[in-house]
């Protein structure tokens, strides 16, 4: 899937040459008899198509007459045309170096300028692009790149002055085996790296895996699975944070909507399902590529060129709706989305910060890395992350692992003289993430299994987390129908609501408060859900009140709205709620306060639809604790209400 690769990693910023500007070439005359018979031999060799004997012949001019400016700049101008560009570039720079600055050299000047940036030489670039400037008439169609070009350079210029970071380092064996491998994607728990590799630059692109042990070390690569990899290439792919959605672009696929499309697959146990086409919906006649997920699976960007974009390549979006299909797919607009080309994004898994490349903005040259972070429900004007993540080469897709320690990306091995630019090595890369390039927020996980509470067999479940604070859905996921593993991203700064939820089963609620920063380890909670039966009871874990107070907080309304889901799928189930004290206080105290906090979830069910007749309310005091009152976390324990069928 050459197209999926082609826009970011084989060619180097300032070899996109554009046809030379039109200008009237100045001519040097060269007097000296022996230098005049080399320069018509030169020429006539050029005249031929005989490139490399006219160049054998300037050389020798060169060493001859190296006060002559005019045989550098046509060995160059050669050098250029068969691929050569680092001669090509040193060539050029002496030329105009031994030539007095006139205006009938703007073709020069322009061309030592895109060949000094495709080699990070920003300071000859700059200088060559503000003389193209100076001599260019009004009008002239490239004054507008070189106008860019020269605050690109400035930008450079200044970026490398200042580091963010450390550069990024070559990631070792057993990983960077095959000569290409780009698109790198880790889940949540770090404990897997998907990236996609290609042997040859004429052989397909495959999806492979890399199992990350507990100290961080790779394991050998494999094929992620036969269901997914086939005769056709899959590329570019991304996965959710529990690493049971993958979505790849393929190109040129039976049944395709346009010539490269985004397919999903999904994983039960150990197995893949067959690809699916995600449809017209999200897929355009166009290409459409370089997908990223949100860490719950069910928000998608990726990348394409279809008409009616901002620029040559644009950022979209769609996300999962109830009934299972994709939304239609928006353009995320400006400020993201620019006039020239947006690329490879990649929503990091707190959901707050959208790293992408461009080349629209002000930048080291070509494809940066930028960072956009979302406020208020919009995404702010993007930042570039700075030297040394971007350099004078394309940039290509960014990763940083939750925890915003880690990233990964890959890179294009410097140019070697036999290699043609399409075909110089991609490898991946890691680095440690400067806190300037962080996500806005940092995020943690917690992961585990759910089990049927009688049985102890595994159990698929919708475990779904809520914003106690907005009453919002941030994120559902389904546990593994096999093994009952789920994984959740929680991410600092935020009160939590959890529920696991299964049809014939009473719910489990969970609660993690990281609106302050304490602890933000990741955690590992097996979840037991309890058939719905006779007799058997859950604690609610998100009802909250005031101290000796049994008036309901606000942040309780997500945990009762689930009751009163709960109560209406499942019309002839009657309840109890009952409420349960610490030892703190008199007994009497603790009976009236328990009765009192049992009855306010009463009356909020009864004032929302709920019939009186299916519930009953009573309070236990201190009569019933869970564990022994030796401690301010088993008292917190033993404080709850309780919701229990009769």
């Amino acid at each position: 899937m050459r197209r999926v690769l082609l826009p970011l990693l084989v060619v180097a910023a300032g070899y996109l040459l554009p046809v030379q500007p039109a200008a009237a070439q100045a001519k040097v005359p060269i007097t000296n008899t022996k230098a005049k018979n080399l320069w018509e031999k030169a020429q006539q060799q050029e005249k031929d198509r005989e490139f490399g004997k006219a160049i054998e012949t300037l050389s020798q001019l060169n060493q001859k007459f190296p006060s002559l400016g005019e045989p550098f700049l046509l060995k160059g101008k050669l050098h250029k045309a068969m691929g050569e560009m680092r001669p090509a570039y040193e060539a050029y720079r002496q030329g105009v170096e031994k030539m007095p600055f006139d205006p009938g050299r703007m073709n020069d000047y322009f061309t030592l300028g895109e060949l000094a940036l495709g080699f990070g030489e920003y300071q000859p670039a700059l200088e060559a692009y503000q003389k193209f400037l100076k001599v260019a008439p009004k009008g002239q169609r490239y004054i507008p790149r070189a106008q860019q070009q020269v605050l690109n350079c400035e930008f450079a210029l200044k970026a490398m002055q200042s580091p963010v970071g450390k550069a990024p380092e070559r990631l070792g064996a057993p990983l960077n085996t095959f000569r290409f491998q780009y698109f790198p994607a880790v889940t949540a728990d770090n404990r897997f790296l998907v990236y996609t590799a290609r042997k040859t630059g004429e052989s397909d692109e495959d999806i492979v895996v890399s199992r990350i042990d507990k100290e961080g070390a790779f394991g050998e690569p494999q094929l992620i699975s036969s269901a997914i990899n086939s005769q056709f290439n899959e590329g570019a792919g991304t996965i959710s944070g529990d690493g049971k959605t993958l979505v790849f672009a393929s190109c040129d696929r039976p049944g395709a909507v346009g010539n490269c499309d985004l397919y999903i697959s999904r994983r039960t146990g150990n197995s893949w399902s067959k690809p699916r086409n995600l449809g017209r919906n999200v897929n355009s006649v166009a290409w459409d590529s370089q997908p990223t997920l949100s860490a719950d699976g069910r928000t998608l960007y990726f990348t394409s060129d279809r008409r009616g974009g901002q620029g040559l390549e644009d950022i979209y979006v769609t996300t999962l709706q109830a009934d299972g299909t994709w939304s239609l797919a928006r353009n995320l607009g400006a400020p993201v989305n620019t006039a020239g080309k947006d690329m490879a994004p990649f929503i990091h898994a707190s959901g707050t910060t959208l790293y992408y490349v461009s080349d629209g903005m002000v930048g080291m040259g070509g494809l940066d890395v930028y960072r956009s972070i979302l406020e208020k429900d919009k995404w702010a004007a993007p930042s570039n992350l700075g030297y040394p993540l971007n350099t004078f080469e394309n940039e290509a897709s960014l990763f940083i692992s939750s925890d915003n320690r880690r990233g990964f990306c890959s890179r294009t091995r410097p140019a070697e003289a036999a290699v043609p630019e399409r075909d110089r090595p991609v490898e991946l890369f890691s680095f440690e993430v400067p806190a300037a390039i962080r996500s806005q927020e940092q995020s943690t996980y917690t992961q585990g299994r759910v089990f049927d509470a009688v049985t102890k067999k595994p159990l698929q479940a919708d475990v779904q987390l809520y914003d106690l604070k907005t009453d919002e859905l941030v994120q559902g996921v389904l546990s593994d129908p096999e093994s009952g593993e789920y994984t959740v991203v929680l991410n600092e700064g935020h009160q939590y609501g959890m529920y696991a939820v299964a049809d014939k089963y009473l719910m489990r609620s969970l609660n993690f408060d990281y609106s302050d920063k304490r602890s933000f380890d990741p955690l590992t909670l097996d979840i037991y859900l309890e058939p719905v039966r006779a007799g058997r009871a859950i604690v609610l874990n998100n009802l909250f009140f005031d101290s000796k107070q049994y008036a309901l907080k606000p942040t309780s309304r997500t945990e009762l709205n689930r009751l009163i889901k709960f109560m209406s799928q499942y019309p002839d189930v009657q309840v109890e709620i009952s409420g349960h004290t610490d030892d703190v206080g008199t007994d009497d105290d603790n009976m009236v306060l328990s009765k009192n906090r049992a009855k306010s979830v009463y009356d909020y069910l009864t004032q929302h639809g709920v019939k009186a007749e299916r519930l009953r309310f009573r309070g236990y005091g201190e009569t019933k604790p869970l564990v022994a009152n030796d401690s301010d976390e088993h008292r917190q324990q033993n404080r709850r209400i309780e919701f229990r069928i009769l």
